[in-house]
């Protein structure tokens, strides 16, 4: 048992290596202009052995938010008031100036937000993992029809609120400049779900 825990942290510390060898690769040159053989070369492993751990090329960039992927389904699985705790989550990932929200200012976090947002195939993955985390958030909440609706609305709200926290920070604001604005946006936006999601606002 103890063997496996130690291979099994092992691979998790190979993977966060590959990932984070790649991406900065990505963020120096450009996506599409680094090869997976590159990356292999840089991170001294075979092709297979990349290709091992991420099937396709985006998965590299993509790993480094894949941990986030059942988070709201977590969130809302914590209480008899999922929408409310969805809700208190994000004002404290702005709270806190989780990366999540958008809302920082690290150079690092924004060099993988341009990368991420200013590159097509990327974006087009990134569609996959938010349908992922959709799904996950609708059987959270039931998993019938109106649980599915809920999801795509909740989602999408917590996307947008993102990504205007970070186009308004890689614009050159500051995150205290952006925050009280964000706060209010989230705010509304939550109000919003809960007028027309009545039911999962109380318990």
């Amino acid at each position: 048992m103890v063997e496996t825990g130690l291979r099994e942290r092992k691979r998790q510390r190979t993977i966060q290596s590959l990932s984070d060898i790649a991406i900065g690769l990505f963020v120096e040159k450009g996506f599409d202009a680094v090869s997976v053989a590159e990356v292999a070369a840089a991170a001294e492993v075979s092709k297979p052995t990349l290709f091992r751990y991420f099937p396709a090329k985006e998965d590299l960039v993509l790993h480094r938010i894949a941990d986030h992927e059942g988070e709201a389904a977590r969130v809302a699985g914590e209480g008899p008031a999922p929408l409310a705790a969805l809700r208190r989550h994000f004002l404290a990932g702005l709270e806190r100036s989780d990366p999540v929200t958008g809302l920082s200012d690290d150079p690092d976090v924004l060099a993988f937000h341009a990368l991420l947002y200013g590159t097509p195939a990327l974006v087009a993955r990134l569609h996959t993992h938010l349908e992922r985390s959709e799904n996950a958030l609708a059987e959270a909440l039931g998993g019938d029809l109106e649980a599915r609706l809920a999801a795509g609305q909740i989602i999408a709200v917590r996307r947008v609120l993102a990504q205007e926290n970070w186009r308004r920070i890689a614009g050159g604001e500051g995150v205290a400049e952006v925050r009280g604005d964000a706060v209010a946006a989230a705010e509304r936006a939550f109000g919003g779900l809960a007028a027309g999601l009545p039911g999962l606002d109380r318990p």
